[in-house]
């Protein structure tokens, strides 16, 4: 323990790095294929990180496969851009996952060694226009029983289902558009609900999907097209409009208040996620401002955030810095950078964010099929999860069909101690415990 000390660690971590070898550790971690025949992967996480699959359950609904609908590649990592599509309950006692290729949910029980059981799978309520459907963010209200769905493209961007005791979905007739009248194919990416369930916030990427604004002959992306005034403007959400961020009042019933669009701080607000000790506190990645920022929510559910911390662009702009994981002790945040194959790490320290090591891993490199909006060769990193004990993170690589554990270190560097085969560039979600 002294030594752990000396080394910087808090004396909280090394008690639980000691807990952990006395009981044997370990724990499990959840992930889905997003195969058109979408399945749930069951891995056992043990004591040193490695992970072991346990089992393969089906959804009973449909994956996208390698279709990406928001840009309508054939074959591309990430295919719902968006977070969150794999969720646990607070107890669970359940797990959740989207199915985007038919825009249905699945409800899990969680039993004896993590192992699940399929209790229900109803569609969400929106049709399917095209080859795909596009749902794929979840949050879950235990306090209201309600689960809030999120589908890429609108203009029905939020539908909601009632959870019953058993895990049973019923969905409901409402619906919550992220929409403005002058945006009318914006994509959202992620639905988180704060720590006091009173609000349901929604990050964006994309006030235009590269599907509609199409690509140049070479295959890259269009990031700008006219404005209503004729002049070019960027596809990216909150880039120069402040409206990136939509924030829901959570009314009593688990229904929604009518939306308020604000200020995500910077281009393409993606993902949100709330610090575990600070519940009015909350971290933003952006997948176009190429870096990251602290942002707080009052008691009206009006936002503040404060100035973008960005990491080195030097490979190019734009780095697409999308997912975090925060450490449970909230001093150290990983965030996943698409464009650029690996992960960069922050330290938090009160009102402050400061990059801790940038890259924190090596580069993973994937089959060198795909390129990130910068224009790099990308194995597409998505979703990433942090251990309850913060001594693990796990990354998906879908380019390089890898999934990936790290040992976290004092330092903020991240080095991999685990790799499992996983399906090539559909696998979505990470959830655990």
């Amino acid at each position: 323990m002294a030594k752990e000390r000396e080394m910087g660690m808090p004396r909280e971590m090394g008690m639980s790095r000691e807990m952990s070898s006395l009981n044997g550790g370990g724990g499990h971690l959840y992930m889905q294929t997003n195969e058109v025949k979408n399945v749930i992967v069951h891995y056992h996480r043990s004591s040193n990180g490695t992970l072991t699959e346990v089992e393969r359950v089906a959804t009973g609904g449909a994956g996208s496969g390698t279709f990406k609908p928001i840009s309508g590649q054939e074959s591309a990592p990430n295919s719902f851009e968006g977070a969150g599509s794999v969720i646990l309950s607070p107890d669970r006692r359940f797990l959740f996952a989207t199915n985007g290729g038919d825009n249905s949910v699945s409800s899990f029980a969680v039993g004896d060694h993590g192992k699940l059981t399929l209790i229900d799978t109803k569609p969400t309520g929106n049709a399917i226009d095209g080859k795909s459907g596009t749902a794929k963010s979840l949050a879950y209200s235990p306090s209201k029983d309600m689960l809030y769905v999120v589908h890429s493209f609108g203009p029905d961007h939020i539908r909601i289902m009632s959870v019953s005791g058993n895990g049973k979905l019923t969905p409901r007739m409402e619906r919550y558009t992220c929409n403005t009248p002058d945006k009318p194919h914006r994509v959202p990416t992620q639905a988180v609900l704060s720590p006091d369930e009173k609000f349901l916030l929604i990050g964006t990427t994309f006030d235009v999907p590269i599907a509609i604004s199409g690509t140049y002959p070479d295959g890259s992306p269009i990031l700008w097209v006219p404005g209503t005034d004729g002049k070019p403007r960027s596809v990216a959400s909150n880039a120069p409009d402040p409206d990136g961020i939509v924030i829901h009042r959570v009314n009593a019933d688990g229904t929604l208040s009518e939306g308020s669009f604000q200020d995500g701080g910077g281009g393409s607000p993606f993902y949100i996620a709330f610090l575990h000790n600070r519940p009015n506190t909350f971290v933003i990645a952006y997948a176009v401002g190429d870096g990251v920022a602290l942002g707080r929510i009052d008691e009206d559910g009006r936002i503040g955030v404060s100035k973008i911390v960005p990491i080195d662009t030097k490979r190019g702009k734009i780095a697409e810095l999308c997912w975090l994981s925060v450490s449970p002790d909230d001093r150290f945040l990983y965030a996943t950078v698409f464009g650029y194959s690996n992960i960069s790490s922050f330290h938090i320290d009160g009102l402050e964010i400061r990059v801790a090591q940038d890259p924190a891993c090596p580069e993973v490199e994937g089959d060198g099929t795909f390129r990130g909006l910068c224009g790099d060769v990308s194995s597409g990193p998505s979703d990433s999860w942090v251990s309850p004990d913060g001594e693990f993170l796990y990354q998906i690589y879908g380019n390089a069909s890898k999934l990936v554990g790290y040992a976290t270190k004092p330092d903020g560097s991240l080095e991999e101690v685990t790799s499992v085969a996983i399906p090539y560039n559909s696998p979505e979600g990470l959830a655990g415990f």
